[in-house]
């Protein structure tokens, strides 16, 4: 997780809620948010040929991706939140990931930049406003996870290598693919 100034957000001042017990989903909510934002500007820039781009070794487009990002915060943060209830997580398979990735860029195959960017800042921010509800221990509840072999993981793991990366993730792949 990355260090960020402040971890303590005003809404969460003003409420009188003591911070000290704030400051894990903070930071994890703003590292997603940071993430969002970058990924945001970035495809802002982008030109139409650009969108239109495929990722080597992806073969998805660059467009589909960006929208992918935001598409998949609400399974990310439900996958998560069912973790955080103390249930494990079932009959997701990577196997399932592809098909449902394969789905996506084929539905989304013209998805417009004004369209995913949206998606992406509306998606982005709910996944962070969930990311806040859940307190420390829900964080650290651990439960089996069908996608990594029912191997008994940390909701914030899944957070983690999911939602809170993902945006860094694809951004990256995105860069180098266009060479910027």
């Amino acid at each position: 997780m990355t260090s960020v100034g402040s971890t303590t957000s005003p809404a969460y001042q003003a409420e009188g809620t003591p911070t000290s017990g704030r400051r894990r989903v903070n930071a994890l909510a703003e590292t997603l948010e940071q993430g969002a934002s970058a990924l945001i500007a970035f495809a802002s820039t982008l030109t139409d040929a650009e969108w239109q781009t495929r990722i080597p070794r992806d073969g998805r487009k660059v467009g589909v991706v960006v929208h992918h990002v935001a598409s998949v915060y609400p399974i990310e943060i439900q996958l998560a939140q069912t973790m955080a209830e103390g249930k494990p997580v079932e009959g997701v398979t990577w196997d399932v990931v592809h098909a449902m990735n394969a789905g996506h860029a084929k539905d989304q195959d013209l998805v417009a930049k004004d369209a995913a960017i949206a998606a992406l800042r509306t998606n982005s921010a709910a996944a962070a406003a969930a990311i806040r509800a859940l307190s420390d221990e829900q964080l650290d509840r651990t439960v089996r996870v069908s996608l990594y072999a029912d191997a008994p993981l940390t909701c914030q793991f899944m957070l983690e290598d999911h939602a809170v990366r993902h945006s860094y993730h694809h951004l990256a792949k995105i860069r180098a693919a266009l060479k910027r």
